[in-house]
């Protein structure tokens, strides 16, 4: 049995540079035997077999001459997003597995406007979760967050010396011991939604940092569907992931 970096053995399987096969693995894009491959250059044997999961097509919501609305694919990070509309300010970030709404200001005067609501925690930000665990009953999460960086990576955690934070859950659909929940947040931390959840003991499905990793899912299921800001109302369908409890 022969061994072999897992971005090589990729490279050569799909016919692909080594440089694209590690971008693809640290995407979370690669599986190998039902499981995402987490490291590029892990050794493997060389007669694995990957799967590739594509990325999604970046899809414009809205524009008008103030304001831009993105549907956000999962595996591409805000900045890759961004880089797709050099002339317009993003207002939002979201996590690279997060799909769904993300803003973007068309002009430097709408931009400060939009900063102001969001401070002020005047933007409805509602967003669609599959957690681990029956949820029956609305919860209401107010718990400080404190996020720290380890070698540019964040991570967050509840914890008393955080910022505050506030989040709402309400329930949407149980099937089995999953749930699927309907999330809003009055504030904007870091990774808020998946440690709030993770806290009460409702780890997100797929989120391999806070929550639950599951062999069939490669990505976090979280995804942002409505986001209303002024008189803006942008909501971004649900990928299909989304509906897989729905129909067991």
């Amino acid at each position: 049995m022969a061994y072999d970096k897992a971005y090589k053995v990729l490279a050569k399987q799909e016919g692909i540079s080594n440089s694209k096969a590690k971008e693809l693995i640290d995407k979370g894009l690669v599986k190998a035997g039902g499981k995402k491959v987490m490291i590029a250059r892990g050794e493997i044997d060389t007669d694995t077999r990957f799967t590739v999961k594509e990325i999604g097509v970046v899809k414009v919501i809205f524009q008008d001459d103030d304001i831009l609305a993105i549907d956000k694919p999962a595996f591409l990070t805000s900045d890759e997003i961004a880089k797709k509309f050099p002339k317009a300010i993003m207002l939002n970030r979201l996590d690279k597995e997060t799909s769904g709404v993300m803003l973007f200001a068309k002009n430097e005067e709408f931009q400060k406007k939009a900063i102001k609501e969001f401070r002020a925690n005047n933007v409805y930000k509602e967003y669609v979760a599959i957690v681990d665990g029956k949820v029956i009953d609305e919860i209401e999460i107010d718990k400080p967050i404190l996020t720290t960086k380890d070698r540019g990576q964040a991570k967050s955690k509840v914890d008393k010396k955080g910022k505050p934070a506030k989040t709402t859950v309400y329930p949407m659909f149980v099937e089995g011991n999953k749930s699927k929940v309907k999330v809003v947040i009055d504030t904007g931390r870091t990774h808020q939604i998946r440690v709030h959840l993770n806290n009460i003991g409702l780890p997100i499905i797929g989120d391999t940092i806070y929550g639950k990793p599951v062999a069939n899912i490669n990505r976090v299921l979280l995804h942002s569907k409505r986001t209303k800001i002024f008189d803006y109302d942008f909501e971004a369908r649900e990928p299909r992931e989304f509906k897989v409890y729905e129909f067991n």
